[in-house]
Formats: C-alpha cells, sequence, structure tokens
C-alpha cells in the first residue's frame, strides 16, 4: 500500500490522470490524500469530481475555499464570481449526488499512522492539533447536520482577522474557514492577512508565513497543505509539506508518497488558464 498526497487540482481532469498513471495508483491498494481545491478555474471540474467520486472509497479529502464556494453557489448562497469554471457541475444530470458527497467531506484529515495532518491551508499557530481538530468538526458538522446554508450566506468576507475563542454563529465560522482555507501570512498573535498571495517575499510588515512563526504548536506533526501556488512547493520548514505546484496556472500537478518522500509530478501546460 502507498498513500500518495496530490496538490490542488482545480478542475485539471487530464493532468489529474495522468499523474495516477505515473505513481501507478491502484485503487485496491493505495491511497490518495487531496489537499483541496477539487473544482474551479480549471477546464473539467466535473470529470474531475466524477473520477474523484468513483474512487471515493480510496480516497481522503479536505475542502478548499473553492470546493466551499461551489457549494455556496450550488445552494444559491451566493452568485457566480466572473472567473468561475464550475457551471458543468451545476448543470450535470448527476450534480446532486456529487454535490452532497462534497459537502461531506472535512476541513481536516489527520492519520495516527503516519502522524500527518492535512488542511487546505495549513494550520495557525496558535492552535495545538487538538485544536484545530476540534475547531474543523464544528464547521463540519454545520455541513453535514446543521444549517449550511446560513453558512455559506456568511462565509466571505476577511474579518475578523484574528482568532478569539469567544467569537460565535456564523462569524466564528468563517474565522475558522478562513484559517483552514485562505491562510498563508500570520502576525504575531496568528491574525490573518487575506490580500497578499504572492510568494514569501510578499509579507506584509509584521507578518510571516504561518509555517515560520515561533512557537508554532503544530510543529512536531507533519502537516500537508495546498493553496500557495506561489510556493511551487518549496517550503524549507521540517515536518511541512506543501503541494499546490499551480497545475491550473500551466505549471505542475505534484504528488508525494507519504510513507517514502517520493515526488512526482506532471506538466499541465495543455489547456491550461492563464495566470491572473
Amino acid at each position: 500500500m502507498a498513500t500518495w498526497a496530490i496538490g490542488d487540482i482545480q478542475g485539471c481532469r487530464e493532468p489529474l490522470e495522468r499523474l495516477l498513471a505515473r505513481i501507478r495508483f491502484n485503487a485496491q491498494r493505495d491511497e490518495l490524500w487531496l489537499v483541496g481545491d477539487l473544482v474551479n478555474r480549471g477546464p473539467d471540474s466535473l470529470g474531475t469530481l466524477r473520477l474523484l467520486h468513483e474512487l471515493r472509497d480510496n480516497c481522503r479529502i479536505v475542502l478548499g475555499n473553492h470546493d466551499l464556494h461551489l457549494l455556496a453557489v450550488a445552494a444559491g448562497c451566493f452568485p457566480h464570481k466572473k472567473k468561475d469554471t464550475f457551471d458543468d457541475v451545476l448543470s450535470a444530470p448527476d450534480r446532486d449526488t456529487l454535490l452532497a458527497w462534497l459537502q461531506q467531506q472535512p476541513l481536516l484529515h489527520y492519520d495516527a499512522r503516519l502522524d500527518t495532518v492535512m488542511t487546505h491551508a495549513g494550520i495557525p499557530p496558535q492552535w495545538s492539533l487538538f485544536d484545530a481538530q476540534r475547531l474543523a468538526r464544528e464547521v463540519e458538522d454545520t455541513l453535514r447536520h446543521g444549517d449550511a446554508n446560513a453558512y455559506f450566506r456568511d462565509m466571505y468576507g476577511n474579518a475578523p482577522a484574528h482568532w478569539d475563542e469567544a467569537l460565535a454563529g456564523t462569524t466564528r465560522l468563517r474565522t475558522i474557514t478562513n484559517y483552514f482555507t485562505r491562510m498563508r501570512f500570520v502576525d504575531a498573535q496568528g491574525g490573518l492577512d487575506l490580500v497578499s498571495k504572492e510568494g514569501l517575499g510578499s509579507a506584509p510588515d509584521g507578518f510571516v508565513p504561518w509555517f515560520d512563526a515561533p512557537e508554532r504548536r503544530t510543529s512536531r506533526t507533519r502537516i500537508v497543505f495546498g493553496h500557495w501556488a506561489a510556493l511551487q512547493g518549496e517550503v524549507d520548514v521540517p515536518n511541512v509539506l506543501a503541494l499546490d505546484t499551480g497545475c491550473v496556472w500551466g505549471n505542475e500537478l505534484t504528488a508525494v508518497n507519504l510513507e517514502t518522500g517520493e515526488r512526482l509530478a506532471c506538466s499541465c501546460r495543455d489547456g491550461a488558464t492563464p495566470p491572473t
């Protein structure tokens, strides 16, 4: 058995199929970890979801910001954005099956055997693994059993920028979601900057990449994340594995074997969406 973690797919089904062939993925034996942003911006969100739904018994998936956006639009809680490319999902005859399955996926996955945790954007420095698991469950329970539409309607926005255990309601859920799915840079108190999207050198004054924050409480647990294509998968920090290598921007889709560390990638230049 091999456990392969794969970076942001964003509707690029064809490169995903080539990468699965390259790693010799065997659905009877191996397991896939997918860091979120399965859909949007790429050319085949529907095909990507259908493929992963077929492999669902062998997939461990966490939701990314684009996946949540699709769910919010599908629920009628937020309008399309100009650059959205998931109309194929919304008009598909099997949309309800695919969206219901997607909405059941977690924000965080942890494997004790590998002592490895996966989220879309990472874990903020002020949270322990226990904190992160507890807070992820609050959003997951809302998506699965609560008022998901109220959550979707209030999911968008950059405030509050700092975590406070006293936060309540959809404001609390939005803040948790921003940490798990949109985080890049944090300040000394773990507050978020949700504007800067470039590489490490673009940190605003007083901010650092979340994985470089001093006294980060999850430093002893390996963290697998995506979301930050500008890093190109290069993070020189122990126990931090970045996997978004910008497939949808014409770069590569990357897979890493979590047992051996082997890294393989395939080119995504054909049919790529121009960077914006």
